[in-house]
């Protein structure tokens, strides 16, 4: 049976130059970057040099970049560290309503500690209109975060024409970048942002390592308190072997990311055409084209997405249905919901991600096995009325 890996949102394949260069420092360069002495210096050293190329891939300087274990983490010290360090000017934050569950989340626990957080909607493609960030504005906003890309519709924010105007009033703007850096250019100067959050396993690095930038002269408290590391701003001693594999996929993605978006977007296409044109009642989800290079999120009625999951599954096919954070929980697409798509929609949708690795073959397959897969949960469906 063939396999056919179409969950990169989820994670992708750590590349085998990356797993290369992590490999020493699992055994023989084991020091400690803390530690006053050469097995010590020598792993400092080469953390700063993958800081460095980390901060290359987005445009940054090296003592901006913050490593940390996880986009989630790097998320939940940009919101709770960047608003804590402005809670004497003011305790409200604006985000969007289709944010990763680790801003939702680390938004409505700093409402449990006074804070007042304003939901900003997004349109039937999942867009931000940028006059809803300046409605929502007050004399006491300090933080505005907006992804700059969802990982679950695709859909590409126009950060720059959302960014500037808050930043000219004072305020702090980060954005979540976990989906889009080392996928499609991303630099923080042409954003105009003062903090962006990436993880290495967006682009072909190891789990475990993450970064956040913050612009420099920007006050962000530190989540984790114990020792000086990452300058005091994020305690713990570092997971070298990550941090060096996330080096190394920033400076391969820096280099290659063209070629891999240039031969992933026609799949996509691929994709979504011949699914769209195989199959009734079904849409594709997010912008047309302000979207992610391998992103094709599909909506299919009348029957659940987690059946076709299975199924897939069963025929060899991986991909999701909603975020990877949600898939097991079964719950209806925030995502989804804030984009105005009914909730007898929402259940049947299907993300498929693309990757480096894969070919036309697989989208050929695809095409082959889901529109029977979708035939017969119809057949068994009691939900096969007209479309509505």
């Amino acid at each position: 049976m063939r396999k056919v890996y179409l969950d990169n949102a989820a994670a992708t394949k750590t590349d085998p130059r990356v797993v290369e260069a992590m490999v020493p420092y699992l055994s023989e360069n084991y020091g400690n970057p803390a530690s006053l002495h050469q097995w010590g210096e020598a792993a400092k050293e080469d953390v700063n040099e993958a800081r460095a190329k980390v901060a290359a891939l987005i445009g940054a300087r090296p003592e901006e970049v913050i490593f940390t274990s996880s986009g989630s983490e790097s998320n939940n010290l940009a919101i709770k560290g960047l608003a804590a360090a402005r809670a004497k000017k003011g305790k409200h934050i604006v985000i969007s309503a289709i944010e990763h569950f680790s801003v939702l989340q680390a938004a409505k626990r700093l409402e449990t500690a006074g804070w007042e957080v304003t939901l900003v909607p997004v349109d039937e493609n999942g867009l931000v209109d940028p006059a809803d960030i300046l409605a929502a504005l007050r004399d006491d906003t300090v933080l505005v975060s907006i992804m700059h890309a969802n990982s679950e519709v695709g859909t590409i924010q126009p950060i720059a024409r959302i960014a500037e105007p808050v930043r000219a009033l004072g305020i702090v703007f980060h954005t979540d970048a976990v989906a889009s850096a080392g996928t499609i250019p991303v630099n923080i100067d042409e954003l105009g942002v003062d903090a962006l959050s990436l993880a290495a396993n967006q682009f072909y690095g190891p789990k475990g390592a993450a970064a956040l930038y913050v612009r420099h002269g920007v006050r962000v408290t530190p989540l984790i308190d114990g020792g000086i590391q990452e300058e005091g701003r994020r305690a713990g001693t570092e997971n070298v072997a990550g941090i060096i594999g996330m080096g190394k996929a920033a400076e391969l993605a820096g280099a290659e990311m063209g070629a891999w978006a240039g031969k992933i977007a026609p799949l996509r296409d691929r994709l979504v055409a011949g699914l769209l044109g195989a199959m009734e009642h079904t849409r594709l989800n997010g912008h047309p084209t302000l979207r992610l290079p391998g992103n094709a999120h599909i909506g299919i009625e009348y029957i659940e997405g987690e059946s076709m999951l299975i199924m897939l599954d069963m025929a060899g096919v991986a991909a999701a249905s909603g975020s990877a954070c949600t898939s097991r929980a079964l719950k209806a697409s925030h995502v989804l919901a804030a984009m105005g798509v009914p909730p007898e929609k929402i259940h049947g949708s299907l993300l498929f991600s693309f990757g480096k690795e894969n070919d036309e073959a697989d989208v050929d397959y695809v095409i082959e096995v889901l529109p029977p897969i979708v035939a017969r949960l119809r057949a068994m469906s009691p939900f096969t009325g007209e479309a509505g």
